[in-house]
Order: structure tokens, then C-alpha cells, then sequence
């Protein structure tokens, strides 16, 4: 009999782990896929991990980008780019804003993930600094100005495949932050 409940304690035991590794894989499977994409490129996301500060020279070619935001229901903020788009010179740093504004009276902390269309585009949009790379909190009602600085890197001038590329939208959806 005592053999039976040692077999029941170590099933119940190796259960309980696999349940507890799949809730941690679970919880970490949104910064890793994140972590992932920001290093490959993969899914429209531009590499940020290993990039130059900034272009080292500038091209004639100007590339109108896009703005989008996009959040989640969950999220009560009212969140926007302060402008549709701008035109940018290949490798010209580019400082443009987003704007926030928490509706709730309560404090809120959201997570933006973001993207970059066309895809093919990804590997030479490069941000310099982001609201998206950390979470971001705002006081109930509070309203705030979240910059992004970018350029496109003058390595898109040898990709034959984009030569047709006169624009790119960079995308950005918030979640709440677990």
C-alpha cells in the first residue's frame, strides 16, 4: 500500500512541476518572442539589438514613414501618433511622437509591441530610442508625450528588392503589462 501512495506522491509531484514549467513558459513566451524579433528582425520588427547609434551619412532617397497606434481594449488610454507620417531621408535621424493619455482613475501600465510594413523593410528601420522598449506607466488621467527616434539605414540603397519602396508604416499596439 505505501508503495501505491509513494507513486501517487511522485505522479502528483512531477505534475505539479510540469504545470508549474508550462505556467513559467507561458508567463515568458511574450518577452521572449519579443527578445526574438527585435534580434532577427523576424515578423516586421526591426532589429534593435546591435545597431549603429545613428546613419553615417545621408542618402537622396526620401522614404515617406507612417504612423499607427492601435491598443488593446483592456487598455484605457487614448493613444496616437501626433503626426500621420513624415518623409525621411535614407539614414537621417528622425524624432517624431506619440501621445498618451490614461482615461482611468487609476494607474496603468502598458506594454507597446510594434511592427514595420513591409516586412522586407524591417532589417534597415532602425530605432535609436523607443517608448517601446520599456514598460510604461501613467497617474490616472495623466497625459504624456512618448518619443520615438529612428532612421532607415543606408543598407536599404544595395537591396535591389526595395527599390520600389517609397513608403513604410511603423505600427504600434499596446497591452497591458502583466
Amino acid at each position: 500500500m505505501s508503495s501505491l501512495k509513494e507513486k501517487n506522491k511522485r505522479t502528483a509531484k512531477n505534475v505539479s512541476l510540469f504545470v508549474a514549467g508550462m505556467f513559467a513558459l507561458a508567463f515568458a513566451s511574450f518577452p521572449l518572442y519579443n527578445l526574438f524579433c527585435k534580434v532577427t528582425g523576424y515578423g516586421g520588427k526591426p532589429k534593435t539589438i546591435g545597431v549603429k547609434e545613428s546613419a553615417s551619412h545621408i542618402e537622396e532617397r526620401v522614404i515617406t514613414v507612417r504612423f499607427n497606434a492601435d491598443k488593446m481594449k483592456n487598455v484605457p488610454w487614448v493613444f496616437k501618433p501626433e503626426q500621420k507620417q513624415v518623409d525621411a531621408q535614407v539614414g537621417e535621424n528622425k524624432l517624431i511622437f506619440y501621445t498618451s493619455e490614461n482615461l482611468s482613475d487609476q494607474p496603468f501600465t502598458g506594454m507597446a509591441t510594434y511592427n514595420i510594413v513591409p516586412e522586407q523593410a524591417s532589417p534597415y528601420f532602425h530605432k535609436v530610442h523607443c517608448f517601446c522598449f520599456d514598460e510604461q506607466t501613467l497617474a490616472a488621467n495623466e497625459k504624456v508625450d512618448m518619443p520615438v527616434s529612428f532612421y532607415i539605414d543606408t543598407d536599404i540603397m544595395k537591396d535591389r528588392t526595395l527599390d520600389n519602396v517609397k513608403t513604410i508604416t511603423l505600427s504600434y499596439t499596446f497591452f497591458k503589462a502583466e
